[in-house]
Parts: C-alpha cells; sequence; structure tokens
C-alpha cells in the first residue's frame, strides 16, 4: 500500500533484545506455581502450560499454510509471503503499528519532484553466510521482478519504475535500461511518475534481497540451509513441518527465540484442541470459536483479533463480451444487493465491503463507493446494452474460487435480470485468472503495503500483471498517478476518491466483504500479533522474561 507519511529519513537503531532469565529460576517458579494451582479445576494445566512454554523460551510453534515458492520473485500467495519474508529481508519493513521502519536500509531520501529515491544500506551488512550485502545484490535481486521470461506475480509493484513497462512488454531486452541501480554503495531508483510511496512498496516481501548465487548465477533456492539475508533460514522440512533456524549474523542482532516450527498439519484435531493440549502457541481460527473462546476464562484472555487489510471483491473480463460493454457491468452492479449477499452468505465473520479500500489502509476515507442498488435501472441497461429481459445474453461462468457468495449473486443476476450463470470452482483459481479468466470472478485480496495504491494501481490500473479483467481506464490511472504524485495526505486522499468513483462508475470490480482474523496466541509469546498484512514477522518473537 502506498503510506501518505513521508518516511523518517533517519535510521533506526535496532532495539535491544531482553536478556534471558536463568532457567533455573523460572522452573522453581513453574514448579511453585503447580503448587498453588494443584486444586484449581479444569483450567490450570493450561495455565501451567503456557508457563512452561515461556520458560523455555528457544523455541515456538506456530501454525500456518505451506508456501508455494521460496524465490520472493515468484510468489504471490499470502502463504509463501509468510515464509519467504522470513529468509530474505527486503530494505524497509512494516512495525506492529504500520509504520514504516529501515530494515536493510539505514535510511533513503526522496527528491522533491518525487521521481527519484535513493536507499542508503547499513554498514557492514552480511547474508547468514558472512558474504557483503551489497547495492548489486539489490539490484539484482529487484530486477528478478521485471525478467520478462518469469515475470513476478506481483510485477506491477514496480510499473512507476523507469524502463520496467517496456522490460515487461518485451520492448527492451537491456535490464540496465530499468531504472533501479547501484551508484556508490546506494540504490538508485528513478521512476516515470512520482512515487513517494516507493519506500513503503519495497517493503512487500516480493523485495527481499537474495544472495549473488540467486540473482546472478541462477541457482535455484534450495529447500533447505539456504544463504539468507533475513532473520531465519529452513533448516528441515517434513509433510507437517517447516522448521526455521535462527539466522546469527541478522542485521538485528540474534532472534530472540532460536528455532520456529511451522505446523501445517495438528493431526485432524480442531486448532483450539491443539492449543489447549500445548502442541502449539499460535493458531489461527474461526470467527464462530472466536465467540464463544471470549468467554472462557482460560483460553479468552489468549485470544487475539488480527486486523486484516483484505478485500474479498467480484471482477469482470472487461476484454471480450459480455462486460466489455460497460452498460452489461452497470446492469450487474445495480441488479444486486451486495450487502444482502455478504450479511446473509458470510460463515466466517465477514462484513459487507463499501470500498475496494479496506478499513484501516492510511489515506482510505469513509465514503461508500458501493453501485447503487436500483435493479430497475440495471434491467434499463441491460437492454438498452441489446438484452432485454436476459434474452440473448450468453450463459457465463463465475470463477468462486472457494469464496462463499458465489450462490446469493447468481441468484439475484437470474430474478433480476433473467441471467443464467455458471458457476466454477477451479482446483488453481490463481492460474485459471491468468490464463484465460472466466467471465466473473471473486478473489480475495490482501495488502502488500498499507496505502490505496495496493487495492488500486495494483489491482485495475492498465497493464497491470494483477489485472486480469484487463480494464483500462486512463481517467483512472490519472487519478492514481495525481494521488500518487503528491506528499499531503489530504491532496492524495482526495485523488484516490476520484479514482473510486470511475470505479463505482465503470463496474471494473465490486467490492465484496471484509474480514478480520482470529487467533490464539500462548501467554507470554511477544509480537504474535499481525499488521494487517498476512503474515507474522519471526524476528520480533520473543517469549516474555
Amino acid at each position: 500500500m502506498a503510506s501518505l507519511n513521508e518516511p523518517s529519513p533517519k535510521a533506526h537503531a535496532p532495539i535491544e533484545r531482553s536478556r534471558r532469565q536463568p532457567r533455573g529460576v523460572i522452573a522453581l517458579l513453574v514448579a511453585v506455581l503447580a503448587i498453588v494451582l494443584a486444586g484449581t479445576a479444569g483450567s490450570a494445566p493450561h495455565l501451567l502450560v503456557g508457563l512452561a512454554r515461556a520458560a523455555a523460551r528457544d523455541d515456538v510453534k506456530i501454525v500456518g499454510g505451506a508456501p508455494t515458492s521460496l524465490d520472493p520473485a515468484a510468489q504471490g500467495d499470502i502463504e509463501s509471503a509468510a515464509v519467504t519474508g522470513q529468509l530474505f529481508e527486503s530494505l524497509t519493513t512494516f512495525d506492529s503499528s504500520l509504520v514504516l521502519r529501515p530494515a536493510l536500509a539505514a535510511s533513503w531520501d526522496v527528491s522533491n519532484d518525487g521521481k527519484q529515491v535513493i536507499f542508503h544500506l547499513r554498514p557492514n551488512i552480511v547474508f547468514s553466510d558472512g558474504s557483503p550485502i551489497t547495492a548489486d545484490d539489490v539490484v539484482g535481486s529487484w530486477l528478478r521482478l521485471v525478467d520478462p521470461a518469469a515475470p513476478s506475480p506481483l510485477s506491477a509493484l514496480l510499473l512507476g519504475v523507469h524502463g520496467v513497462a517496456d522490460r515487461l512488454a518485451g520492448r527492451s531486452s537491456d535490464p540496465s535500461t530499468v531504472g533501479i541501480h547501484a551508484r556508490n554503495g546506494d540504490i538508485v531508483v528513478d521512476l516515470d511518475r512520482p512515487g513517494s510511496d516507493f519506500p513503503s512498496v519495497v517493503a512487500s516481501p516480493s523485495f527481499g534481497i537474495l544472495p549473488p548465487s540467486v540473482w546472478r548465477d541462477r541457482q535455484a533456492i534450495p529447500p533447505t540451509n539456504q544463504v539468507v539475508s533475513g532473520a531465519y533460514s529452513i533448516t528441515a522440512t517434513s509433510s507437517s513441518e517447516i522448521t526455521f533456524t535462527a539466522n546469527p549474523r541478522y542485521w538485528g542482532g540474534p532472534p530472540a527465540i532460536t528455532t520456529v516450527h511451522l505446523i501445517q498439519d495438528v493431526g485432524g484435531r480442531s486448532p483450539v484442541t491443539a492449543f489447549e493440549a500445548g502442541d502449539v502457541d499460535d493458531v489461527p481460527i474461526a470467527a464462530n470459536d472466536a465467540s464463544w473462546i471470549a468467554y472462557d476464562p482460560m483460553l479468552g484472555p489468549q485470544l487475539r483479533r488480527i486486523a486484516d487489510l483484505s478485500v474479498t471483491y467480484l471482477g469482470f473480463d472487461t476484454s471480450r463480451p459480455p462486460f466489455n460493454d460497460v452498460r452489461v457491468r452497470q446492469a450487474v452492479g445495480e441488479a444486486v444487493d451486495w450487502n444482502r449477499i455478504v450479511t446473509l452468505g458470510a460463515s466466517g465473520g465477514e462484513v459487507a465491503a463499501t470500498s475496494m479500500v479496506p478499513p484501516g489502509v492510511p489515506g482510505r476515507g469513509d465514503k461508500s463507493w458501493l453501485p447503487v442498488h436500483d435493479p430497475a435501472a440495471a434491467r434499463k441497461l441491460l437492454s438498452d446494452a441489446g438484452y432485454p429481459g436476459g434474452s440473448g445474453f450468453p450463459t457465463i461462468t463465475l470463477g468462486a474460487g472457494g469464496a462463499e457468495f458465489a450462490e446469493g449473486i447468481v441468484a439475484d443476476l437470474q430474478r433480476e435480470l433473467g441471467i443464467t450463470v455458471r458457476i466454477e470452482d477451479d482446483t488453481d483459481h490463481f492460474a485459471r485468472l491468468s490464463t484465460n479468466p472466466p467471465a466473473m470472478w471473486e478473489l480475495g485480496w490482501i495488502a502488500d503495503y498499507p496505502g490505496p495504491n495496493d487495492f488500486l494501481g495494483v489491482l485495475l490500473g492498465t497493464g497491470s500483471s494483477s489485472n486480469p479483467g484487463r480494464w483500462s481506464s486512463p481517467a483512472f490511472d490519472q487519478a492514481v498517478s495525481d494521488a500518487l504524485a503528491t506528499r499531503d495526505p489530504a491532496t492524495a486522499q482526495a485523488a484516490f476518491e476520484r479514482a473510486l468513483a470511475v470505479v463505482q462508475s465503470d463496474v471494473p470490480a465490486v467490492p465484496l466483504a471484509y474480514s478480520d482474523a482470529w487467533a490464539l496466541s500462548r501467554t507470554g509469546l511477544l509480537g504474535a500479533g499481525e499488521n494487517g498484512l498476512g503474515y507474522k514477522r519471526f524476528a520480533s518473537l520473543a517469549w516474555a522474561p
């Protein structure tokens, strides 16, 4: 997302981590508490499990999904990002309060016109094998995102950089024409349009810094014992677990927790049961479980609500009939009662969306940008497009991708417009969208960085790799460009709202739902909260002393 706050030009020193307490002292405290609590029925063992786990303080077990790739340039799903973000650090990062912080960069400068950003690396930073991290490593890693032979699924994050559009379109075979260069140990980024949010953009896990063996020598990233720039490397894998071991040469100092176990299989049990048994320390849970856990005397204090900067939306293939006609898209937008569909169809605590930009994103605003619900106007629009009462309208496909609102949308369209929609649940929804998208689809999108552009320009901009509907609007593109050209938050918000108004009118997409996530997190585990970007930063984890 685009951060509308100007980044601090000063480096932030790493925060000193808490010293470990002697294990013998903690073991004695646990033993005493065990005696005191021995007479407490039912709940005491769960408390002791938490205390014992905190006492060990050298490992943690977190439930998470399996990555599809360990390559930052190849990943486009949150499960992969949650892993690659631990292995390969970028130049900036966001803290738990969504404040942009330096990571491998000590600081950065943005030119007055916003068209050049210069990153200054921290001195003496190294990969886990002791080799230096250089500006060339940054340039080589980032250029892989726009390799025309294998572009990143999120290459659109770099579209504002000079030469990137030509490189992705195959109009330039020379990577040196891309405006990312090393100069005197710094990284210089030249932009075609002002991009005051670029330091926020590169906090995305896609921008992780790789060793020369990968970016220069084109070696594959090994499944274990990688040379990393991040806080952890993977040292073991199995069908049920990925084991991460701390990088002692990490720029921020050795991580407080030596070993992180990413658990993918809890043996067929419910997440709550696995947590109560002490087999996991942090586990996502369903919203319906959270509703009763909140009142449980022992589990309630360990329940976390995690803000999720994400939106589920309905998209249209605007490149071919029938949705290349804006009147047909408008008819769909006005025929469906989107609020009712989401309210009745939600099963995981979702709430009806009002904008493509979810709550919590700086500069979002609070207006509703949903199409107006007006079935009579929708029927006229469809008739004007040549399909009176749905006559002659082709049977179309809605790619649901496992989302839960498809049936309600289909029912409203049949009732109000007389058109037939077939629901399709692909085994590989993302591959379908990238190669041959259905006429309509549902998709969830979570922030790469916390700014409106990640839900607007990145998702719907002309030529974006994340725009499978191939919609294009000069007015929309200009509004986004105007928003990124200013450092004034009010001016930027007004420009983004112009872009949202175009989306509301042209209906290339309809926002459906927002949702929060819930987790159980062991008492004493610090840093396990998430900032809405969908994954934990293992380097921030520690057990309370």
